[in-house]
Parts: structure tokens; C-alpha cells; sequence
């Protein structure tokens, strides 16, 4: 259950626009109703933490663009827990700007942090293993990652390799990371399921707050003297103008590579509850519900006709009809019609004239 040392730290500054014509730069993919239920995977993701988090205790990282859709969709959120970044300078600078904003108002802060646009569909199981690592967290001077157990041999996906000969003796699920892996070819991907010790990094970190900010001392002084530095500000009106001068100062730099491949106390939680990062129309049609031919549908009134594996995403057409595709997206949106094979979705930004 929450408490109330513990605190939700949302990144939601993504320009994700992969999801075209859905998403775009100025409306990327957390901001929309991806699974046509009446809520951005922003807001599912604030909700699926509702056990976990109070709302006074949760955070969103956006890019300042992006305030007023953060405040419309999420109006429960205290407005000062919405911190803007000026500018893109990947998940390090972000961490460590909202670490020491959470410091100033709490020390003893234990902290989850979560991407915006990920999907969770056993929810129950997701808020026990949050609530685990939250406690073990919360008494030792440990990182946790999730590793999700990997249903197919992904290349799209980083991975982490674990020791599993030994657990910790303070949580039998939670056991040392031995290494972080990039995303692999097909043929290593291959090779990871059948070691069984690899899982998908899913980009969930917890911690709290005193180990993260200890740790971008140690292996990111500069990073960590600008924040430090920023102590008096901090809650005040001029954090955003100070923000605004000094993040544009930060390494442009993951915190995979900043602190996770150099911190020692790293730990990896295996677990397994129906999750996706959404990052692809194909892996949309892979954790969607689909019909008896593999396609899913997501719209009012539509009808297939000698229509196979097809992703159709159509919420604002009043009826669509679809015969003899096998294998494509088909989605609409603001007036604009996307026909696509699924195999060339990576080439959706060139198509739309993004690139």
C-alpha cells in the first residue's frame, strides 16, 4: 500500500510520434488514447500507481510544451509536481533535476520511476512487485531495475543479464545485475531466451533518494554540483527560470549509461505482468485482443472481409469497411489515412514526411 515517503516520477517528455497519424511531435503517443479506452497511456500509467502513490507525491517530467496537455489531462496532479524541461537531454539530466527537487521537500523520499507510454495489463501483479522493490528500497542502499521475462526473442528491447545462483537475503525475488546489454541482432536475442538469465530492461527504476543522489556524486560530480547547486531555488518561483539557464548545461545522457553501468549495488527484480512499451503498430496488434484472423480492431463499426493480421485503429470514422489486406495498419486520424504493410512500419516517418 502507499506511503507516504513513497513518490511516482513520471517521464513524459518523449516526442514519440510512431504511432503517426495518431501521434505527432506536438501530440506524441503518452498524450493519446492508444488502446481506445478513453484515457492516454499517460493517465493509465498514473492510475495503474494508484496503490502504490499518493497524487501529492507524484511527478511528471515533461518538456515545458507540453505543460498545459500534462495539467488538462492529469488536473489532480499539484501543478508544482510538473517539472519542465527546457530543452531534450535524455533520462540522466531528467533524474537527477526531479531527485533533487524531491529531496528538498523530502528527504526520506523512496522513489519509483516509470516511462509515460508503457502498457501494463495485469495490474495486480504490477503493483505487488512495485510494492516489494518499494520496500526493499526503502532499507537499503540499493538500485533496483525490472527485468520483464521475455516471451520472444525481441531485438527491440535492451536486456539484463542477472545472477541468479543467489538472492538477496532481504527479498528472495531481487537478485545482483551482472551486466546491461544493448538491443541484439536476432541471432543473440535467440541466444539470450535459452540462457534464461537475460530479461527485457524495461526502464523502471527504484530507489531512494539518498542512493540515487549519492550515486550521480560519485559517478556524475558535474551533473550533481549543477543540481546541488540549485538547493535554494527549489520550490520557489525562480526554479523554473534557474532550470531554464542551467539544464541546457547537461551531458546529453542516459541514465543507463551515466549511472546504471557504474553503480555497484544494482539489483534486478525479474517479473512478468503483461508488459509492452508500445513502441510499434506491431506491437500494438501483439498486445491487443484480436479476432479468430489476427486482426485487432480499435474504432466504432468496423468490418472485415478476407482480412488477416491487420492493425486498424479507427476511432473517429463512423463505419469503415475493409476487404482482402493481410498484414497491414490501417489508422486515422484529424483527416489523415494511414495504409501500411506492418513489415514497412519503420518507415512510417519517412512516409508521413517527418523525417
Amino acid at each position: 500500500m502507499a506511503t507516504n515517503n513513497n513518490h511516482l516520477v513520471i517521464m513524459a517528455g518523449g516526442v514519440g510520434s510512431r504511432f503517426w497519424p495518431m501521434s505527432t511531435a506536438e501530440n506524441p503517443k503518452q498524450f493519446i488514447d492508444v488502446l481506445g479506452v478513453g484515457k492516454s497511456l499517460l493517465q493509465l500509467t498514473v492510475e495503474r500507481f494508484k496503490d502504490i502513490c499518493d497524487h501529492n507525491n507524484i511527478w511528471i517530467v515533461t518538456n515545458e510544451k507540453y505543460m498545459n496537455i500534462v495539467k488538462e489531462q492529469l488536473p489532480d496532479i499539484p501543478e508544482g509536481n510538473i517539472l519542465c524541461e527546457p530543452c531534450r537531454r535524455n533520462t540522466a539530466p531528467c533524474i537527477a533535476y526531479v531527485s533533487w527537487r524531491i529531496k528538498s521537500k523530502d528527504p526520506k523520499a523512496n522513489i519509483v520511476i516509470s516511462p509515460s507510454d508503457h502498457i501494463v495489463t495485469n495490474v495486480a501483479e504490477f503493483t505487488r512487485v512495485i510494492s516489494s522493490c518499494m520496500s526493499f528500497t526503502s532499507n537499503n542502499d540499493a538500485i533496483v531495475t525490472l527485468g520483464i521475462k521475455p516471451s520472444r526473442p525481441e531485438t527491440g528491447y535492451g536486456y539484463i543479464q542477472a545472477d541468479l545462483s543467489s538472492s538477496s537475503l532481504r527479498n528472495k525475488e531481487i537478485y545482483k545485475v551482472d551486466s546491461f546489454r544493448e538491443k541484439p541482432d536476432l541471432q543473440t536475442a535467440q541466444q539470450y531466451i535459452q540462457k534464461k538469465n537475460y530479461f527485457w530492461n524495461a526502464g523502471i527504476f527504484i530507489w531512494n533518494v539518498n542512493t540515487i543522489v549519492n550515486a550521480f556524486r560519485v559517478y556524475q560530480p558535474t551533473m550533481a554540483k549543477l543540481f546541488e547547486s540549485l538547493i535554494p531555488v527549489y520550490g520557489t518561483a525562480d526554479e523554473q527560470k534557474e532550470i531554464n539557464r542551467l539544464f541546457p548545461e547537461c551531458e546529453n545522457i542516459s541514465v543507463d549509461y551515466a549511472i546504471m553501468e557504474k553503480a555497484e549495488e544494482i539489483f534486478i527484480c525479474p517479473a512478468d505482468f503483461g508488459w509492452s512499451d508500445l513502441g510499434t503498430w506491431g506491437s500494438l496488434l501483439t498486445q491487443t485482443k484480436k479476432d479468430l484472423y489476427g486482426n485487432s480492431c480499435i474504432g466504432n463499426d468496423i468490418n472485415l472481409f478476407e482480412t488477416h493480421n491487420c492493425m486498424v485503429h479507427t476511432m473517429q470514422e463512423k463505419k469503415v469497411v475493409i476487404q482482402g489486406l493481410d498484414g497491414y495498419i490501417v489508422a486515422e486520424n484529424n483527416d489523415t489515412l494511414l495504409i501500411c504493410k506492418l513489415s514497412e512500419e519503420q518507415r512510417i516517418k519517412q512516409f508521413s514526411g517527418q523525417d
